[in-house]
């Protein structure tokens, strides 16, 4: 049996429901050399077929050494994580109902989305709840602005948070993380270590980078929405109050005919008496 280092983190992921930190996976490569110097000459690994100690030549023990000789002395944290990728991707291919999924606290196997309503019927457990658009808008503040007080999410949003807000609180996606350094010491709000299985994320920098508003263009929108100015006339389109109007005459028009008058001409007067 050669040393298969995909097959052996399938094995040790499948015995065990927690999660296996690259720290972990490197400790039993490490236990494993440790176990192999301290294990006594005489064993069975060392002995031959007719159980004699001196199987040094034998095919045998000739494939045990080649085995242990396979088994790197250190396994680095990116040989892991190439390893991991790799398996994940036959899985995928060969259509395999577990799929691995990393999280902060290290690699965990679980049932690939297309089996997850069969799992929930054998537990009977209730269908999952999708977050309100509400709620899912008070996640994104939280999680790109965070350290981020509810009065600073409500300026965003324009409405009260208080129920998407407790929702994400109930859920552990969300949970106070601290008091902002202003009036009155608000509570500040910061995504959870949930949140990060949740989306699939290891760290929060791990974010797609948003493409709307830069942090600092929100800080200006939020300091405007705490500190409305009053709209002026010219902000709306019409003459500002504050200018006099500069009053003009209408110009003359020395083409136009003489206005018709009912006086009589003196000539017309004369003749007529």
């Amino acid at each position: 049996m050669e040393f298969n280092l995909k097959k052996i983190l399938k094995a040790m992921l499948a015995s065990t429901s927690e999660p296996l930190s690259i720290k972990d996976i490197q400790a039993v490569i490490t236990r494993y050399h440790e176990q192999r110097e301290k294990q006594p000459a005489g064993t069975h690994d060392d002995a031959d077929s007719d159980g004699s100690a001196d199987g040094a030549g034998t095919p045998e023990q000739a494939l045990i050494q080649d085995i242990i000789n396979q088994v790197p002395t250190l396994l680095t944290a990116t040989q892991i994580r190439e390893a991991v990728a790799e398996l994940n991707q036959e899985m995928e291919d060969f259509g395999d109902v577990t799929r691995i999924l990393q999280s902060p606290e290290g690699f965990r196997m679980t049932i690939a989305p297309d089996y997850a309503e069969w799992i929930r019927l054998l537990r009977n457990d209730p269908r999952p709840q999708k977050l309100t658009q509400a709620a899912l808008e008070t996640l994104a503040i939280v999680a790109y602005r965070q350290p981020v007080t509810r009065g600073e999410m409500e300026a965003i949003r324009g409405v009260s948070v208080d129920s998407a807000l407790a929702r994400l609180l109930d859920l552990e996606l969300v949970a106070v993380s601290g008091k902002a350094d202003l009036p009155g010491r608000p509570s500040q709000f910061s995504t959870t270590t949930k949140f990060l299985d949740f989306v699939g994320l290891q760290t929060i920098s791990e974010l797609p980078e948003s493409d709307v508003l830069s942090p600092a263009q929100i800080s200006a929108w939020i300091e405007r929405a705490k500190n409305p100015t009053k709209a002026t006339a010219a902000d709306v389109g019409l003459p500002d109050d504050s200018v006099p109007v500069k009053q003009t005459e209408m110009p003359l028009d020395e083409t136009a005919p003489a206005a018709k008058t009912d006086a009589v001409p003196a000539e017309q007067s004369d003749s007529a008496e």
